[in-house]
């Protein structure tokens, strides 16, 4: 099912499936890709309870294995809508017997979709049911629409600062680094940028990027809160993924144990944390 909100000038869809958002409209431009399954055949997927891979594709948590896929699982449940006007919606999905057969954590995830003029908020509120200490990551991972040559676009940040992407290999982090160059502040996009996966930045200063086309803006993406910043597309591909993200992929050489890994969250019983990021269309 899809959830449609909307004001004067934009519009979202939003799947109940995975609370993905599937569509940004202002003045009937869609500024997210339309999927191509040759590609990907995502549009915003909920990176939830965790961000990229784990080494060997499990953790351990106490005295017991569990197995995860990248990104965990949130993108394959059906979420329950509980509040909905006009310009919001709110989808939540709850623990169950299916999760905690892989999650041992009684958690609620809300994701919250609120248009204020031509400004798309996106809030994410975890909450910890359990008993316990809760360790979880979240992210998110929207893939943007572009429009002819890939390197007609860039990527305009806050300040003129190189930057350093950590390398993956085979979904890991190999501990190996690569310093970027910019231009002023404009990041020019290449497909060669992406050839072994995604940048990945770690502690990153910037809190906003802007998607420019011929250096004339498109989109501003804010997320002021997300310590951790992924860039991805893939080659040939019409879009470019900019993902705020709390919480990353293991090393090769992590232990394993959940509560060790890092950039893993700690939820106190009965907390929440809530963050959020934005999309504004120019």
């Amino acid at each position: 099912m899809e959830i449609i909100i909307q004001n004067q000038n934009t519009k979202a869809v939003i799947k109940t499936k995975g609370a993905e958002l599937s569509s940004l409209q202002k003045d009937g431009k869609n500024y997210i890709w339309e999927v191509n399954p040759d590609f990907w055949n995502k549009t915003s997927p909920i990176l939830f309870p965790i961000v990229g891979a784990l080494k060997n594709g499990e953790y351990q948590f106490k005295d017991t294995i569990y197995q995860l896929p990248r990104h965990g699982f949130a993108r394959d449940f059906e979420f329950e809508v509980v509040e909905s006007t006009e310009n919001s919606v709110v989808f939540s999905l709850k623990s169950s017997a299916e999760t905690l057969k892989v999650y041992p954590f009684y958690f609620e995830l809300k994701i919250s979709y609120v248009l204020e003029n031509n400004t798309l908020i996106v809030k994410y509120d975890i909450i910890n049911h359990s008993s316990e200490e809760m360790y979880y990551s979240i992210g998110a991972h929207p893939a943007f629409a572009i429009d002819g040559n890939f390197e007609e676009y860039s990527l305009i940040l806050d300040e003129e600062k190189d930057l350093e992407t950590y390398q993956l290999n085979q979904d890991l982090f190999s501990g190996e680094t690569e310093i970027i160059k910019l231009k002023g502040k404009n990041l020019p996009l290449d497909y060669h940028l992406f050839e072994n996966d995604a940048l990945v930045f770690k502690n990153f200063a910037t809190k906003s990027l802007t998607l420019a086309k011929n250096n004339e803006p498109l989109m501003k993406v804010e997320f002021p809160e997300f310590p951790y910043l992924g860039i991805w597309t893939k080659k040939n591909a019409p879009f470019i993924c900019i993902e705020p993200w709390l919480g990353i992929a293991d090393n090769a050489t992590a232990s394993g144990n959940l509560t060790e890994k890092e950039g893993i969250q700690m939820l106190e019983p009965n907390a929440i944390k809530s963050v959020f990021w934005s999309v504004e269309l120019f």
